[in-house]
């Protein structure tokens, strides 16, 4: 079992930078592939980028490569995405979560075991 805590959402301008930060809960947290998911309202939501257990392998979804970084810290049982070149499209509640080690590469919300509250990030133009 993990909990997670997300934070550093807000308001941003278009061009703009962000950093959000999930904290996991529990000693097994390294043993996880960890995700950010998205959902923007009206939406689906949308994979965003996953990490592998180790934080040496990652990948993203299309419409972020280039812009996000998805990295994660074991010592402090942490997961960060950080955010470039914000764009008003962005804008969603973005979520954490958690998945067994089986389940990286997968862009399914139904990979991932455990979820964060999310977050809400908003950019303007």
């Amino acid at each position: 079992q993990v909990q997670l805590v997300e934070s550093g959402g807000g308001l941003a301008q278009a061009g703009g930078s962000l950093r959000l930060s999930c904290a996991a809960s529990g000693r097994t947290f390294s043993s996880y592939i960890m995700y950010w998911f998205r959902q923007a309202p009206g939406k689906e939501r949308e994979f965003v980028a996953g990490i592998s257990r180790s934080g040496s392998s990652t990948y993203y979804a299309p419409s972020v490569k280039g812009r996000f970084t998805i990295s994660r810290d074991n010592a402090k049982n942490t997961v960060y995405l950080q955010m470039n070149s914000l764009q008003p499209e962005d804008t969603a509640v973005y979520y954490c979560a958690a998945g067994p080690p089986n389940s990286y590469g997968r862009t399914s919300p139904e990979g991932a075991n455990y979820w964060g509250q999310g977050t809400q990030v908003t950019v303007s133009s």
